[in-house]
């Protein structure tokens, strides 16, 4: 096959992920099997298999885990019943919540206390989404799309605030935010973008591999709310994009004709995996380019009992 192949810098695990994960990892070193973990860690079933082996066991709900076991929450967070709940069924608790996630849910709740009525930008149902909602009781409202600034109406005398989750669509949440300062000259934001640096990073990657690739290859679990962002993108840059959980999934037929292929992987997505797909596609004679792009260089502590 004639056709090269750029892989994205940068790409695969973020600084929340790897945290996550080493959290998983030290609970089983420190307190032996099982652990459990509410929800998927991260959102990577390669990952989520991968600490299954080692004696993770993962749960939906709190309820099915045995009273006085240690518990991990999910790099997603959670909602403050959630916690409550754990509390009551004494459960140890290792927290791996992404710092950026927590960074949301602080800002609502500095937001109710002023008094602001909250508009959330996110996907209905995603576990970060119910989490951040979670965090009070009542004042906020979730918004998906530009159309729903149209209809959302608060009180009269309401004030506004947005915040968002941090693993959307970088361009479509700016035109959420416009739409929003529009129609409420008044609403305020966080002072920094919610939206991580590894999701902002990765999409920036995929713009520039859209101006040079005519396919996209995206590793990453179809659960993976940023991982469907970058496909998203590189298909609004009209070039076919597949998101595939492994090499195993490519199908030839979406490289015929192609000349050059880009590969890029979510923020859950190991490298493992692209190193997989890269090799998958050698063995049928492409040639292999990087992309240069700096270090992120960003890391986070671990929760205390686990350093």
């Amino acid at each position: 096959m004639n056709i090269k192949v750029i892989l994205a810098n940068p790409r695969g695990f973020c600084a929340g992920v790897d945290r996550a994960i080493e959290i998983v990892e030290r609970a089983l070193d420190t307190f032996g099997a099982p652990i459990y973990v509410r929800h998927q860690v991260v959102h990577n079933k390669f990952v989520v298999s991968s600490l299954a082996e080692k004696g993770a066991v993962f749960v939906e709900e709190l309820h099915e885990v045995p009273g006085g076991s240690t518990v991990i929450f999910s790099a997603h967070g959670v909602s403050k019943e959630v916690r409550k709940e754990a509390k009551s069924l004494g459960l140890k608790v290792f927290d791996a919540t992404c710092p950026l996630v927590t960074k949301v849910h602080t800002e609502v709740m500095r937001y109710r206390k002023e008094g602001r009525w909250v508009v959330l930008i996110g996907h209905a149902g995603h576990p970060e989404v119910e989490g951040t909602l979670g965090q009070v009781r009542d004042g906020v409202t979730l918004i998906e799309t530009v159309e729903d600034v149209s209809t959302f109406h608060p009180g009269i005398d309401e004030q506004l605030a947005h915040v968002s989750q941090t693993t959307l669509s970088v361009d479509d949440t700016a035109a959420i935010i416009a739409a929003l300062k529009l129609r409420f000259p008044g609403i305020v934001g966080p002072r920094k973008n919610d939206i991580c640096y590894a999701t902002q990073n990765r999409q920036d990657a995929v713009k520039k591999l859209a101006a040079q690739c005519d396919v996209v290859l995206v590793v990453g679990s179809p659960n993976s709310s940023n991982s469907n962002r970058l496909k998203e993108l590189a298909r609004q840059h009209g070039i076919d994009a597949y998101l595939i959980d492994g090499a195993e999934e490519i199908q030839f037929k979406w490289l015929r004709g192609k000349t050059s292929i880009g590969v890029t992987a979510g923020a859950s997505a190991p490298e493992v995996l692209v190193e997989q797909v890269i090799e998958h596609l050698r063995a049928e004679g492409v040639d292999v380019i990087k992309m240069d792009s700096p270090k992120e260089g960003v890391s986070f502590a671990l929760p205390a009992g686990l350093n």
